[in-house]
């Protein structure tokens, strides 16, 4: 299928910041690009061929939707998984595949799917509701401290909270959840896996994460990561053997924690661009939406090595600030070699809503996270 500069479409559900660097790509290549999202607003509208409002969980807007493109893929993996089969069994090539999100939407699940594959995790238990939660402590069946995860829907940090006494659990939402074990570690890794319908399989270099202590978000992504290369080697085989449970073709984001003893347990996984990834953009041969795109499109898969040492920090919005968003100091930070930001075109801020990232680029690892801790502390999103 020729699918430059021709009749081809590529339908995206999800009009985000991941679909808006994802379309960077396709214009790059000329490949028409159709998007769905439910915001007017959504960063992508600007940059795609068709944009449509609706809702990604409704199933005849995905399914109308879909009958539209030649490929499916995604930005966001809530969405209709009835619509996906139904156009799946039409004929539509639907990337990551129905069957691969199916067993990824539901955190619940997608536990399950890690102990029946033999796959290292945290140990957890799936709770119908809060109610249900409160029955297996009264049981001794679950301690504190333990994590809390609503199964769906949570993104960001949100849906996602350290339980360590009943008054955690006073403004909990009411929801299907799951328990996991807290796991003392080392450190917070991830591995981007790349793989297209062909099997053809790459992975991008281990990269090291440090969250936000309030918000659980992350805050520094850092490549390559700062671990011993056996460590680095066993989480990219790891990540491997979790591509390959899931089947999943595209991009696929693999979260994990390096114990005190060196083990590598698996947290979550995201079915497409990630976060982890956004260093990639400036300090990789390939970035990780290239290399989404080359992959749903069964394309030969780009070279995942680092030109680089990158660094990606996160732009949130400042906490006791809402309203239309001001990036203060940033023509201070343009200033800087090897200093890039990108602002993902949302015009509301609100306190910790990811609104853009920057990306440090630096031969010397060190320098590179200093450059970003002087980033982090120059430039606020205020309103």
């Amino acid at each position: 299928m020729n699918y430059f500069s021709s009749d081809f479409k590529l339908g995206i559900l999800g009009g985000g910041q991941l679909g808006k660097m994802l379309l960077f790509d396709t214009r790059k290549f000329d490949i028409q690009t159709y998007v769905l999202d439910p915001s007017d607003e959504a960063p992508s509208r600007m940059a795609c061929n068709k944009f449509f409002k609706g809702d990604l969980m409704n199933f005849e807007t995905v399914y109308q939707f879909g009958k539209m493109v030649d490929v499916l893929t995604i930005e966001i993996e809530l969405v209709n998984l009835d619509a996906l089969e139904k156009l799946e069994s039409e004929g539509v090539k639907i990337y990551p595949s129905p069957s691969t999100l199916k067993a990824i939407q539901n955190k619940g699940k997608q536990k399950d799917f890690y102990v029946e594959n033999n796959i290292p995790t945290s140990k957890h238990l799936r709770f119908v509701d809060i109610a249900d939660l409160k029955k297996s402590l009264e049981k001794d069946e679950l301690e504190f401290p333990f994590v809390w995860k609503c199964a769906e829907f949570g993104y960001d940090g949100n849906g996602v909270k350290i339980v360590r006494s009943t008054f955690d659990l006073i403004d909990l939402p009411d929801v299907e959840c799951i328990a996991e074990d807290m796991v003392p570690f080392k450190n917070e890794l991830a591995v981007i896996v790349c793989r297209n319908p062909s099997g053809e399989i790459k992975t991008y270099p281990v990269v090291e994460m440090e969250f936000h202590p309030e918000a659980n978000q992350v805050e520094y992504v850092i490549c390559p990561a700062r671990i011993d290369d056996k460590v680095a080697e066993k989480a990219r085989a790891i990540a491997l053997n979790v591509s390959e449970k899931f089947n999943h073709v595209g991009l696929l984001a693999v979260e994990m924690f390096q114990t005190e003893d060196d083990e590598i347990l698996v947290n979550e996984v995201a079915p497409r661009p990630h976060n982890s990834g956004h260093y990639s953009i400036e300090a990789s041969y390939t970035s990780q939406f290239e290399n989404h795109i080359r992959a749903v499109l069964n394309l030969p898969l780009g070279n995942t090595d680092s030109k680089v040492a990158g660094i990606m920090v996160n732009l949130v919005g400042e906490d006791g600030f809402s309203g239309n968003v001001i990036y203060k100091n940033i023509e201070t930070i343009l200033g800087w070699n090897g200093v890039t930001p990108h602002i993902y075109g949302k015009k509301q801020t609100r306190p910790f809503r990811k609104m853009g990232h920057v990306t440090i680029v630096n031969q010397d690892i060190k320098e590179a996270r200093r450059i970003a801790e002087d980033v982090k502390n120059t430039i606020r999103v205020i309103a």
